[in-house]
């Protein structure tokens, strides 16, 4: 089954406009991948969130995006590097909708997230 889906995706940066302050996840509990949370730049929300949600979405590559990307934004590199390989490893994959409104693969929004926590790292 396709799916498409809001992902927050803090892995690009956040844009305030209203297309992410509006969007919601789609096709998910509201608050199950922190999205909203993430939007408003409240990490640990996010987290809480994420983490609550993990029993059901432990195998699902969106919540392992978001989950690296709270990872990335609280300071836990290694953790956050472990979520975005993890979901590029994954079976399954589909499009996801970033907080900027772009359409990509699950694959290609962790192979960012990565890319983008390996710049962050080596910029220290």
């Amino acid at each position: 089954m396709h799916r498409i889906f809001v992902a927050a995706a803090a892995l690009i940066a956040f844009s305030t406009t209203a297309q992410a302050q509006d969007a919601r996840e789609i096709g998910y509990a509201e608050g199950a991948l922190g999205f909203q949370a993430m939007v408003e730049g409240n990490y640990d929300q996010a987290l809480v969130q994420l983490e609550l949600s993990e029993a059901t979405l432990a195998d699902d590559p969106a919540h392992m995006i978001n989950l690296g990307s709270a990872y990335a934004q609280l300071g836990r590199m290694d953790a956050a590097a472990e979520m975005y390989r993890a979901a590029l490893e994954c079976d399954e994959s589909f499009d996801i909708v970033l907080a900027g409104g772009e359409v990509v693969s699950t694959r290609e929004a962790a192979r960012r997230g990565l890319n983008n926590l390996r710049s962050e790292i080596a910029a220290r």
